[in-house]
């Protein structure tokens, strides 16, 4: 009896050995990761509650890896925060990771957890930062100029640890759309907010850019995807009539424009897959 069941193993490992290469035995046993870090944007929010998070730019992205199959046999590990900053990314504060301090913490112990299986990192990160020195419709210069200098720094602290965490992973992160573009439905007191708050996120774009970029992190520019600083190039929009392409954009990819439960900063699911498309634009491979 024990002599057969020895001949039953033997013949068995035999079979695996041969049959089974031990990369693919490896692949099919330990699945491959994509990290998402970011804000509410990441976490796929939109303010009509019957629209899943599932049809967020993080959740994008995850469909076309897998369905291209670009990384193996892959699963989603999304830490994003709906509104987080900088700060919270960095330090701590509004949602809990058990067991770490911030978001960055739980990213950093997940890529000490998973080495060489995390083949992707995306994040976005800034949004709120500035977006509280627009309350009212109203923006506050000197806040927004201050909240950029804040993002530099913090962001710059965010991709050194990733880095370190993380060497030879690829990182995208991106710049913004510019939500209070929608003011300039309102008449030409909303035109000049509009224009004025385009100004404010070229400078933050190019702010992110300068960090991401130093660090060596791809850039996925959303900013240009939504057309943010385009006020000449004329479009129609349904009920109102030509307004400029950066205009139309806002309308179409947020809910900046739209009725209850608008009008809301976030973007809607045609939005986010823009922002899907433009990440995916960036991934190598």
């Amino acid at each position: 009896m024990l002599r057969r069941l020895l001949g039953v193993v033997a013949v068995a490992a035999v079979a695996l050995a041969v049959g089974i290469p031990r990369a693919l035995a490896d692949d099919q046993a330990y699945p491959t990761f994509y990290l998402a870090l970011g804000d509410s944007l990441a976490a796929g929010y939109q303010p009509d509650p019957a629209i899943g998070r599932d049809k967020g730019y993080v959740a994008d992205v995850y469909r076309s890896l897998t369905t291209a199959d670009r990384y193996g046999r892959m699963e989603l590990q999304n830490l994003a925060c709906d509104g987080a900053t900088t700060a919270t990314l960095l330090s701590g504060g509004g949602c809990a990771y058990p067991g770490d301090t911030s978001q960055l913490a739980a990213a950093e112990r997940f890529l000490a957890e998973h080495p060489g299986r995390v083949k992707v990192i995306t994040i976005d990160i800034g949004g709120n930062d500035i977006n509280r020195c627009a309350a009212g419709g109203v923006i506050d210069q000197a806040c927004a100029v201050a909240a950029v200098g804040t993002i530099a720094t913090n962001l710059t602290e965010i991709v050194r640890r990733l880095d370190r965490a993380a060497p030879g992973i690829p990182i995208v992160g991106m710049t913004y759309y510019d939500p209070y573009l929608a003011a300039w439905l309102t008449g030409p007191a909303g035109q000049a907010v509009a224009q004025q708050s385009v100004q404010l996120t070229v400078l933050l774009n190019q702010r992110l850019t300068e960090v991401y970029a130093s660090a060596g992190v791809r850039v996925a520019d959303v900013g240009a995807a939504f057309a943010t600083t385009d006020l000449t190039t004329p479009a129609t929009l349904p009920g109102v009539g030509t307004v400029p392409l950066a205009v139309f954009n806002i309308c179409v990819w947020t809910w900046m424009c739209m009725p209850p439960p608008g009008p809301d900063i976030h973007p809607t699911t045609a939005g986010y897959q823009v922002i899907a498309d433009t990440f995916l634009a960036r991934l190598p491979g």
